[in-house]
């Protein structure tokens, strides 16, 4: 069993061409399953065609019973289909025990993003006075406009911003390369931040292309991002269930409610398909209804 998840992991790696962060959430669900098999389904098999559908079946219900969202326990019913699909097309097993299971549908839930007061605010706490400070001014601006992903963000290399055109080249979910346009705030925070970025004297060989950089010079992590976040948001008493991605939920937000087409939107955002962008539009048209039912004098009838 380990060895047939190590094959498949290195398959993602080397065939696939995944990124670090795919193959790190690959294995983070598949080590959720050996784990669970380990303490509550009998222990792990030698052999993955020892795994059968009813094991699967109780690995879901070990997930629910743990109270696991339903978009966790959809991730990783995906991961398993893949994962037995490779299993299939390599022989080490008759057939795919995960391609009946039932994926749990997922509520639809609206996503969290920030007024542009409260974006304001948040993008003036990190201090313009000092190194972290230039960088975190940076990192924020530039998350919020251009509509980043965290893992685009900390991947984007100096020679990726095009300062004449102001677009950065990002490198997307799949590989799948775009051009992503900046404001002119997150321009003038980029010149700010890569001045200062000139004068660090302990970047690492690894990382002297990165735009973003940790205190030790190596390239700025995800993780390390959403730490520095959690520290302004604090500062600016903002509500703490904003992530990073809050910034690309808001980027999204803003653009359609100040008139921009859905297309555009989805171009900008790099997704693949329209309906993934659409879930903005609620978003929208639940803030028009709310100003119409505060608004209108025939809105609603008056108690």
């Amino acid at each position: 069993m380990h060895t047939a998840i190590a094959d498949f992991l290195r398959y993602l790696r080397i065939e696939r061409n995944a990124s670090e962060l795919t193959i790190k959430s690959y294995k983070e669900d598949l080590d959720s399953l050996l784990e669970a098999l380990d303490e509550r389904l009998g222990g792990v098999p030698e052999a993955v065609d020892q795994i059968n559908i009813s094991t699967l079946r109780a690995y879901i219900a070990y997930l629910h019973d743990c109270e696991y969202a339903r978009t966790t326990i959809a991730r990783r019913l995906a991961c398993l289909r893949s994962f037995f699909r490779y299993c299939h097309r390599e022989k080490l097993v008759e057939s795919n025990p995960a391609k009946a299971l039932r994926t749990p549908r997922a509520g639809k839930r609206l996503p969290h993003f920030l007024s542009t007061e409260q974006l304001a605010t948040l993008l003036e706490t990190p201090l313009a006075n000092t190194w972290d400070g230039l960088r975190d001014r940076a990192i924020l601006e530039t998350l919020y406009s251009a509509g980043l992903r965290v893992a685009e963000l900390v991947a984007v290399d100096i020679e990726d911003w095009d300062r004449d055109a102001d677009v950065l080249r990002v490198i997307g979910k799949g590989r799948k390369e775009r051009y992503a346009p900046i404001g002119s705030y997150a321009a003038e925070a980029l010149i700010r931040w890569l001045e200062c970025r000139a004068t660090r004297p302990n970047i690492k060989p690894e990382a002297r292309f990165a735009v973003f950089l940790n205190k030790n010079g190596g390239r700025l992590t995800t993780r390390s991002i959403g730490r520095m976040l959690d520290k302004h948001l604090k500062t600016a008493g903002l509500d703490r269930i904003t992530s990073p991605h809050t910034l690309r939920h808001s980027f999204a937000t803003h653009l359609l409610d100040g008139g921009a087409d859905l297309r555009s939107v989805q171009e900008l955002l790099g997704h693949k398909s329209l309906t993934t962008t659409q879930i903005y539009t609620h978003v929208s048209t639940k803030r028009l209804r709310e100003a119409y039912q505060l608004a209108h004098p025939h809105a609603a009838k008056k108690a």
